[in-house]
């Protein structure tokens, strides 16, 4: 099974932007966590990270066309505006979980909204690197059902 961790606009800065927020686990300690819950659950996890919008987009379209199980998904800022990603993940026929670290729902009100709201199969949001593994058990469970 493989499982393709999208990391979004900003997350190459964790352990450097808003540690408030964000805490000061950097991106390559979220992605080692996430590769150790992986081989754990018997899953290969690729991550992939970016700035750029149409290179989300391609990277989505690739997941696609390999056949990944499932998709996790930290947009970053990208959540609540991006309808072009939006629109690339409504492309894939495998689960997809979106994650936030920090609890979008209690901060600005522009980050209350989630335009990937309606195609994802769930949403973690709140609970810091945990959102990370978290959706990593989810989506992988939600992949295995979708075999059955």
């Amino acid at each position: 099974m493989k499982v393709l961790m999208l990391h979004g606009i900003n997350h190459n800065m964790f352990g450097k932007r808003d540690p408030v927020q964000y805490g000061t686990i950097t991106l390559d300690e979220i992605n080692a966590d996430l590769t150790a819950l992986g081989r754990e659950l018997g899953v290969d996890v690729e991550t992939f990270q970016t700035n750029h919008e149409g290179a989300m987009c391609e990277r989505i379209h690739q997941g696609y066309t390999d056949g990944v199980d499932a998709v996790l998904i930290n947009a970053g800022a990208w959540t609540h505006y991006s309808y072009g990603i939006r629109d690339a993940l409504a492309i894939l026929t495998c689960p997809i979980v979106e994650l936030h670290m920090s609890n979008i729902h209690a901060r600005e009100e522009f980050r209350h909204k989630s335009v990937f709201a309606e195609i994802v199969k769930g949403q973690i949001a709140g609970f810091g690197v945990d959102s990370y593994l978290l959706a990593l058990r989810a989506g992988v469970s939600a992949a295995k059902a979708a075999k059955k």
